[in-house]
């Protein structure tokens, strides 16, 4: 079964559910990619999470620039977010790229921004966080990604479509 499939089922199963601690569930697609979601709370139409990961394993010690042209393929699909991602940050010997929200929402004197990193290291993985920081104060704190189910499946299936191709 593949992932957005094993997800419906998850976001069936959890209807209801809503905690100040994270749940995480774990699904696999035959192609070993390995999808973990920290669910904070589910209703039939929404959810929000914590983070969401992606391992792609076909990663692990390639290219940074394999993983270039992954943010770039992401970057042109996902724009259904709150704001635009794009990469920003290249680390060519971490074989790392970070992308975030180009431009963040700047509102009542705070930022928010999605951050994705994208690593050839450990499992190869793709990992989605929000974060907010506030003007003045040091440090930024984690704050909870706001989906429609629609656009988490959505958002899915982009990341799966868009990894390139390790041959």
């Amino acid at each position: 079964m593949d992932l957005t499939a094993q997800l419906e089922n998850e976001l069936k199963q959890l209807v209801g559910f809503a905690a100040s601690a994270p749940r995480r569930v774990e699904m696999t697609s035959p192609a070993g990619l390995v999808l973990s979601v920290d669910f904070l709370a589910v209703d039939k139409m929404s959810c929000a999470l914590e983070s969401l990961t992606l391992q792609v394993p076909a990663l692990v010690g390639r290219e940074v620039s394999v993983l270039h042209e992954w943010a770039d393929n992401l970057s042109k699909h996902v724009t259904y977010l709150l704001e635009s991602i794009g990469p920003i940050e290249i680390d060519d010997s971490g074989h790392q790229v970070l992308i975030r929200s180009n431009p963040p929402d700047l509102s009542q004197g705070a930022t928010q921004f999605y951050e994705v990193l994208l690593s050839a290291q450990a499992n190869g993985t793709f990992l989605l966080k929000r974060y907010r920081t506030e003007s003045g104060q040091p440090g930024r704190e984690s704050v909870d990604i706001l989906l429609t189910n629609q656009t988490l499946k959505k958002l899915v299936n982009d990341l799966v479509d868009t990894i390139p191709e390790t041959k």
